[in-house]
């Protein structure tokens, strides 16, 4: 068959120009190239990171580990340091005897019991957590090289706490008998200046006593930090969250009225007032002072609980405090088809409602503080064996927990409470104190109770400072918490 003239055959193909498709393959090289150059630096810029965040951050997390077995080595080349007060009182010292034995010391034995800890059978408190700056030796470096070529161990650094001595004495004697806790801090920094916990221990003994203190079946529980691991019923010390969302949900809060005849009954529910005392005539601010049940079992029934949890979770509820101390979470919650009994319970701080003394020991210093909580802290700073600093630890913000208006109102209502309602056994001092008492049931069968306060005092001429204080099967906050705070207080600003 003929092709017709000026035709060609349509199966030809025209051939790539060999520098065309040269550049083609160049530019996608070029592009290959390049995603793996960003790749890589991302990776490395990540990795930077990470081990910038582990070095700064974590790594005295990951040294202070139980687990971790660098401590031993540390321990073989160091001697531990010294554990000290704000005030300069050895806390925690190692005594070495002649044939090179080392006995961890502690001179006031169970007065700072849980907050100084043990270093025996484990480690706990401060002897656990500044366990890597104890173990670290910031000796001249020449005496470090003489002391290991002489087989000799270096002098670890001390921790200076942010303890005082007279306070923590203080309140150790105050809660005398009884079991409980106390916490003291200074709301403007977060320094905790007192933890006490009761039932302690002596850590002198510790190994002595180990066996009978973690016996499967014993009922000791003194190695328990009650200030920050305690759970609670807060009784009614928990109404100013009650008062908070109250406030929020309500305008006209100032118009607030009730008439207490002493209970107040819903359905089948009712709610006594302490020892069935009858109140009168209350507004808001005045059922707040007196701790009138009755009033806020009433107003606890209009409020949202969608918004009262929400507020809650905002207040430290249900979530872990910012603490390095092992601390239990409290706990709060109220379901939109929770019962009437419930409901009553919850608003005066009954119920499932559980919390720690360090919790509400931070929430009344956020208060103090015009609504800003600071990180509470325990550690100052920690030196060498010479006193000379290594390191020093600084006041940070943890963030805002109530605004200027809301902790402007709750240091109106707490005063409220010392000069005409339950706690004014701390009025006319030399010092404006503040605070909220509570009463807490935890047994249905014998209404036996917990004594609570919570609150701060101000003078002009120091710093604020804010307690907590739970006062284990004792009575009213008023009658066994109250004179626990004052002794505290007066002790601090005289």
């Amino acid at each position: 068959m003929r092709l017709k003239a000026g035709k060609t055959d349509k199966t030809e193909k025209r051939q790539p120009d060999s520098k065309t498709q040269t550049s083609k393959n160049s530019r996608k090289n070029n592009r290959e190239f390049t995603v793996i150059t960003y790749a890589v630096l991302v990776l490395f810029v990540c990795m930077m990171g990470y081990f910038a965040y582990f070095q700064f951050v974590k790594s005295e997390d990951f040294i202070n580990s139980p687990y971790n077995k660098r401590q031993d080595l540390f321990a073989r080349k160091v001697t531990r340091g010294e554990i000290i007060s704000a005030d300069g009182r050895i806390l925690a010292e190692t005594i070495t005897d002649t044939d090179g034995t080392e006995t961890r010391y502690y001179p006031y034995a169970n007065m700072f019991a849980h907050v100084v800890g043990f270093s025996t059978n484990g480690k706990s408190g401060l002897e656990s957590i500044a366990n890597f700056n104890l173990l670290r030796s910031h000796t001249m470096t020449l005496e470090k090289v003489v002391n290991e070529l002489q087989g000799e161990k270096n002098i670890g650094d001390n921790v200076v706490t942010t303890l005082n001595y007279d306070l923590q004495d203080t309140a150790y004697e105050a809660l005398g008998k009884y079991d409980g806790a106390i916490v003291v801090m200074e709301p403007s920094t977060g320094k905790i200046l007192a933890m006490v916990s009761k039932p302690d221990y002596d850590p002198n003994n510790i190994a002595e006593d180990w066996d009978e203190l973690t016996a499967e079946d014993s009922e000791s529980s003194v190695l328990l930090n009650r200030a920050t691991q305690g759970l609670y019923p807060p009784g009614s010390v928990f109404k100013i969250f009650t008062t908070l969302e109250y406030v929020h949900e309500n305008s006209d809060y100032e118009d607030y009225s009730f008439d207490c005849n002493g209970k107040f009954t819903e359905g089948d529910s009712v709610i006594h007032c302490y020892k069935n005392k009858r109140h009168g005539q209350e507004d808001l601010i005045g059922s707040f002072a007196d701790s009138c049940n009755s009033s806020f079992a009433s107003l606890g029934l209009t409020l949202n609980p969608d918004s009262f949890t929400e507020l809650c979770d905002s207040m430290l509820f249900n979530t872990s405090l910012p603490l390095r101390f092992e601390s239990s979470k409290s706990s709060f919650s109220l379901d939109a088809d929770a019962d009437v009994s419930t409901v009553l319970e919850t608003s005066i701080g009954q119920g499932k409602t559980l919390v720690t003394p360090m919790h509400m020991a931070l929430v009344v210093s956020a208060i103090a503080n015009d609504g800003v909580l600071m990180n509470p802290y325990l550690i100052d700073h920690t030196e060498n064996y010479n006193g000379i600093v290594v390191d020093a630890y600084e006041p940070t913000e943890y963030g805002t927990l109530l605004s200027t208006e809301d902790a402007s109102l709750m240091q109106t209502f707490m005063r409220e409470v010392v000069e005409d309602g339950t706690g004014e056994r701390l009025s006319g001092q030399s010092y404006t104190a503040a605070g909220k008492t509570g009463t807490a049931e935890f047994s249905t069968s014998s209404k036996a109770s917990h004594a609570w306060f919570v609150g701060y005092a101000h003078r002009e001429d120091k710093e604020d400072i804010a307690v907590a204080i739970v006062v284990e099967d004792s009575g009213s906050g008023s009658e066994y918490a109250v004179p626990i705070a004052k002794k505290i207080f007066d002790a601090y600003y005289q």
